[in-house]
């Protein structure tokens, strides 16, 4: 009895255990879940925590809610002008519907991968196709992608319960025959701007250099008015001093003139004068020369 005793509880502790496994579950943070009866969904987005579910009739079905990313195919797309361009690019989605993503993919995100691939070539074709080579190149990448990511997101929420976030492009290269008229006419158009600026240095350049001639000009006119004026009011205050110097005494003065005279004709031994002996020129010294010395 006692053998049959332990029997029975260890066979209801396993049928408790087995129970528990298959009644409760957890959804972690990370990840979002929809409850199936017979493959029929029954309960949509289950938050993560420990919920319960019926064992056998009912399956759980788990989805990674991070932000996955899909590296795309190297592709090669037309640009307005019919140049071709070879585009490296990858999109960054995340599951936001997970009801929908079961009806879409089953749940398979290699499924999901095949799904979203050719609607992003579709739609980086549909961009580039719409642009020039110039303002590809040109444009900010970020800028670029802003365009098909919002056209793009807005699909795939409807179609596949995912959320595009952002489609980067990793690299864009030319073909060989494109590569050479492009780097011709970005040297032809570097060219041109060099040629713009340095026609602007020069007409900069001779701007100054016409203003600094002309404060030049201007300056020197009034130092020459201003040294003119001061040699004016010089001499005038000279020939002020003279006329007072000599008003006070005459003959002194006229002494003092003849003496600086006699001092410049005589200055150099080489110089030779020819004067009448009772030349006025000779006042001073005839009246400085003793009696007998006139004789």
């Amino acid at each position: 009895m006692i053998n049959n005793r332990s029997l029975l509880i260890v066979g209801g502790l396993a049928a408790v255990a087995w129970l528990a496994s298959n009644s409760l579950y957890v959804v972690d943070e990370t990840q979002r879940a929809v409850k199936l009866r017979f493959g029929e969904v029954v309960e949509e987005n289950i938050q993560p925590g420990l919920h319960f579910k019926v064992p056998i009739t009912q399956t759980i079905r788990k989805f990674d809610t991070r932000l996955l990313t899909l590296d795309t195919d190297t592709s090669r797309y037309l640009t307005l002008e019919q140049k071709a361009v070879i585009v490296d690019s990858y999109v960054k989605w995340q599951v936001i519907n997970p009801t929908r993503y079961y009806e879409a993919t089953a749940g398979d995100e290699l499924m999901a991968i095949r799904l979203i691939q050719p609607r992003v070539d579709e739609s980086l074709r549909n961009e580039f196709g719409r642009l020039n080579l110039q303002e590809i190149i040109a444009e900010r990448r970020d800028d670029l992608m802003t365009g098909p990511t919002a056209e793009l997101d807005s699909l795939m929420r409807e179609e596949l319960g995912v959320a595009i976030r952002d489609i980067r492009i990793k690299r864009i290269d030319l073909p060989d025959d494109v590569s050479a008229a492009v780097f011709e006419r970005m040297r032809s158009e570097r060219e041109r701007e060099a040629r713009e600026w340095r026609a602007q240095g020069q007409e900069e350049a001779e701007r100054i250099r016409a203003n600094a001639d002309r404060r030049r000009t201007v300056l020197i006119a009034q130092a020459n008015e201003r040294a003119e004026t001061l040699r004016g009011e010089g001499d005038a205050e000279a020939a002020r001093v003279f006329s007072e110097a000599y008003s006070q005494d005459a003959e002194f003065f006229s002494f003092w003139r003849s003496l600086n005279a006699y001092r410049e004709s005589f200055a150099d031994s080489d110089n030779l004068l020819v004067l009448e002996p009772d030349s006025e020129f000779f006042q001073y010294l005839r009246s400085a020369m003793p009696s007998s010395a006139e004789e």
